[in-house]
């Protein structure tokens, strides 16, 4: 196979070219997956793209749910570490941090107790208003929604625990790429920080679109196009058999689309019509931000059905942010497109999931970020041997 010469023009395709070199270098009786495994497991994390320093953020532990979004929200990031504010100065980095918390997991949180006062039962200690005022999405998440101090006070180390709350899972920036692939693919980690042993500090953090979007841009390259032109039924995808799809008919409370990501742990589901066979759109557990920063939305949340929502979100993005991609209908794929085809499409769309179709687009699956990036690499027998223990 003749090498394809590229001109590098990001650090993701600079990685992509090591993993060429080590690639040429492999002994030629390995199979092409145990070839990549050997691959990422020379490259340590410390070369991974660095996440912008106004993106590696911290939470203290005892900022309030309130003082929280609006970070996460000002600098435009889904998740953050939290920083134990009553651990000693000697701390390690292990016990430096208790969690991670998500922009999704505190609106779930808060939707929650919406629903437990909405219910008369114990939640939120005074009333909550509907409010006049349009909420803005990077606005001040509570003041537009409630003007209850039960949410003002409350503090982000009491939804310890909670939904979508992970725990302080972290990389060394010698951990190896192997080590951080399978951590966000086999064992769904979303996000990984990655912490500088020798300094104690937090010096990147690395998603499961990051890596997608180091693939996007190693096309090209022998060892990329040896394994991304595979296609999804050569790999084994969708995982998921269409009967056990998780999705919510299009007349439907939007409530239960939310309900059943919060059941079954999963991040997004189809909005179908009423056959249940055609996907019409896409639930995001993100889009539960607009329940409650969106005031047109939320004084209907509880009746508004899935497709009044979706098409609700679109007309909230085109008045309040006229300037952000607004998708409407579905992005899908069909099981003879290539990894490299799903990629592409998942990284330029900067989406998490796309909706595989069959004949007449009838809805066969899901492909999430997780199954792209479990397809590169596989786990060698122990592995990870005692790693998790430190982080028990």
């Amino acid at each position: 196979m003749n090498r394809v010469v590229r001109t590098l023009s990001s650090p993701e395709a600079e990685i992509g070219s090591k993993v060429d070199d080590l690639w040429q270098g492999m002994e030629p009786q390995l199979t092409p997956s145990e070839k990549l495994n050997s691959c990422f497991k020379e490259l340590e994390v410390s070369s991974f793209p660095s996440t912008p320093l106004s993106q590696v953020i911290e939470i203290p532990s005892d900022l309030s749910l309130r003082e929280t979004v609006e970070i996460l929200s000002k600098h435009k990031i889904l998740s953050a570490p939290v920083r134990d504010v009553g651990a000693p100065d000697d701390a390690s980095w292990m016990e430096r941090y208790i969690g991670v918390v998500e922009f999704a997991g505190v609106s779930m949180w808060l939707l929650q107790q919406l629903e437990l006062s909405a219910n008369g039962k114990d939640g939120s200690t005074e009333a909550v208003t509907d409010g006049d005022e349009p909420a803005s999405i990077t606005g001040s998440f509570f003041e537009t929604l409630t003007s209850s101090e039960f949410y003002k006070n409350t503090k982000v180390k009491d939804i310890s625990g909670s939904f979508r709350w992970a725990p302080f899972l972290a990389l060394q920036t010698s951990d190896s790429f192997l080590t951080m692939l399978l951590l966000l693919s086999k064992y769904n980690i979303r996000s990984l920080p990655v912490v500088d042993f020798c300094e104690g500090k937090l010096v990147n953090v690395i998603t499961q679109s990051a890596v997608v979007h180091m693939l996007a841009e190693c096309v090209g390259l022998d060892w990329f196009e040896n394994w991304g032109n595979k296609s999804l039924a050569e790999v084994g995808l969708p995982s998921t058999d269409p009967l056990n799809l998780v999705k919510v008919k299009e007349d439907e409370p939007v409530l239960k689309a939310f309900q059943l990501m919060q059941k079954k742990g999963i991040g997004g589901l189809p909005v179908v019509d009423a056959s249940g066979n055609h996907a019409i759109g896409n639930i995001s557990i993100r889009d539960v931000q607009y329940l409650l920063t969106a005031s047109e939305i939320y004084k209907d949340y509880r009746t508004i059905t899935a497709k009044d929502f979706l098409t609700a979100i679109q007309s909230y993005l085109a008045k309040h942010k006229p300037d952000s991609l607004v998708i409407k209908g579905v992005i899908g794929c069909k099981k003879n497109d290539t990894l490299k085809d799903v990629i592409l499409k998942l990284d330029s769309k900067n989406i998490h999931r796309l909706y595989v179709t069959g004949e007449n687009n009838t809805l066969e699956g899901v492909v999430t970020l997780r199954d792209i990036i479990s397809k590169l690499v596989y786990e060698p027998p122990n592995y990870f041997g005692d790693f998790f223990d430190i982080f028990m």
